[in-house]
């Protein structure tokens, strides 16, 4: 029970790895307000967590606006009184392909989704972060950390994401605010899943495979075991870290 009594955000917590997240932090104790654009997934996140004894509160909000950002901490301190841990794990990977072949509307949605989304739930999250003596925990990419083929939108992002994670760790540290980040490699998610599904049918899985020198594919909860690591207080001398959670891919 490493974050007992302790209040999370968590955006993009009803798929993938933010809904491993979400069911970690209550496993783990918090009382946790699952973020999500849908508000079918966020509640089914919800009302799983309810029925494992937990606490969860669904919020539909789009975390690349003010607003919503705005939405979620509101939602956070009405019904559980404080905020102590975000974790933004809210992404959007709307197109791989070279550069020359992106628009830009695919530029600008893939920007807000990974970069504008932790600015703006970073903002608006902060003061009762400060109150709380909390934490931030982002999720960014092995592609922010290295050069990844047909994925530039997306790696400017998480680029951006370990930067801003850096940046406000040392802003904040003094005020007891600490800002760290997790950068998974490939995940078998539903973000994902198309694309493996197709690489499988051409023959060409083993070749993402061999990106991590582990031989396999994480899973949405190896990403969420990091981030409950880093969200608690066994890592209260750590901040401003971009944690590899990649299967050995960044090490290449």
């Amino acid at each position: 029970m490493r974050l007992a009594e302790r209040v999370a955000i968590v955006t993009g917590g009803g798929t993938g790895i933010g809904r491993a997240i979400s069911l970690g932090c209550a496993a783990e104790g918090a009382a946790v307000v699952v973020g999500g654009r849908r508000p079918g997934p966020v509640e089914e996140v919800a009302a799983e967590i309810a029925a494992r004894g937990g606490r969860a509160l669904a919020v539909a909000a789009d975390a690349a606006t003010a607003e919503g950002a705005r939405r979620l901490v509101e939602a956070a301190r009405a019904r559980f009184g404080r905020l102590d841990v975000l974790v933004n794990a809210a992404g959007v990977l709307p197109l791989r392909a070279p550069l020359g072949e992106v628009s830009d509307e695919i530029w600008t949605q893939t920007l807000d989704g990974n970069l504008t989304s932790v600015y703006q739930c970073c903002k608006a999250a902060l003061p009762a972060l400060l109150e709380a003596r909390g934490c931030i925990v982002n999720v960014a990419s092995v592609a922010g950390l290295k050069g990844v083929p047909r994925n530039a939108p997306y790696a400017t992002a998480k680029a951006a994401v370990v930067q801003l994670t850096r940046t406000l760790a040392v802003d904040y540290a003094a005020r007891g605010v600490r800002v760290n980040a997790v950068c998974p490699g490939f995940v078998e998610t539903d973000m994902n899943r198309a694309f493996l599904d197709g690489l499988r049918a051409a023959g060409q899985y083993e070749t993402i495979v061999a990106r991590h020198p582990l031989g396999f594919l994480g899973a949405p909860e190896d990403v969420a075991h990091a981030v409950l690591f880093l969200a608690s207080d066994e890592a209260r001398w750590i901040t401003g870290v971009a944690l590899p959670v990649d299967g050995g891919a960044a090490a290449t």
